[in-house]
């Protein structure tokens, strides 16, 4: 993986609000819980009562879900050009690494890879209803510590048999978001996991989406000119 994310310079300020970046805000919001609401949930609900394996049901229609956003996203800010390696979807039984620049890297992933599992922040479990979803859909804390310690554990004594379905794990070994574009510090626990499932590692290298949703900044940056990449590096 590179050393280097581009330069911090480039990183949008966080200045006056353009009325653009207000309304694609707005409207990005209002299709992540309206768009949810009248458009997706009765295929989460039937999943739910009918689906044989409702885990990897939920990870296909979240993925969905997902995709959609993204292609809502392109048109609303076209001033953003998106570069994807297409086998990137083709991935399966993988450990997948990437670095992370922004809120968009695990959503861009989940959209890309129709069956995923990820590591997120333990106190998103802790959210009502959506910590119960999180739950559902297969992804574990970060946090090995106190009750959330045995759903990690038995999240990694399975990852074995996950995998062999087809599933991907996506990790992002910095564990934290990056807030001028470079590369942060490895943090070497996530990199225990991808060495216990003894899968094929794959390592992404992602640039763009720091510019397009910045760290600390609440809305989406629709006016300035920048590429989305997302590569395989060959190893």
């Amino acid at each position: 993986m590179a050393g280097r994310q581009g330069d911090s310079a480039t990183l949008p300020c966080r200045g006056r609000v353009r009325p653009r970046d207000w309304l694609v805000t707005i409207i990005c919001w209002l299709y992540f819980t309206l768009g949810f609401v009248f458009l997706h949930s009765r295929r989460f609900f039937s999943a739910a009562l009918f689906a044989e394996n409702r885990e990897l049901a939920f990870q296909r229609l979240t993925s969905r879900f997902f995709r959609r956003f993204f292609r809502l996203l392109q048109v609303l800010a076209p001033r953003h050009s998106w570069s994807i390696d297409k086998e990137i979807s083709t991935l399966r039984s993988s450990v997948i690494l990437c670095n992370h620049l922004s809120y968009l890297d695990p959503i861009l992933l989940i959209s890309l890879l129709p069956l995923q599992k990820t590591i997120v922040k333990t106190s998103f479990f802790k959210v009502p209803i959506f910590g119960s979803f999180l739950r559902s859909v297969g992804y574990f804390p970060a946090d090995a510590r106190g009750k959330y310690g045995a759903m990690m554990l038995e999240q990694v004594e399975e990852m074995g048999s996950y995998l062999a379905t087809g599933g991907n794990l996506f990790i992002f070994p910095e564990g934290t978001r990056s807030r001028d574009g470079r590369i942060s510090p490895l943090r070497p626990g996530t990199l225990k996991i991808a060495r216990l499932c003894r899968a094929p590692v794959q390592i992404l290298f992602l640039r763009g989406t720091e510019n397009l949703f910045t760290p600390g900044r609440f809305f989406f940056n629709t006016t300035m000119d920048n590429e989305i990449s997302l590569r395989i590096i060959d190893q």
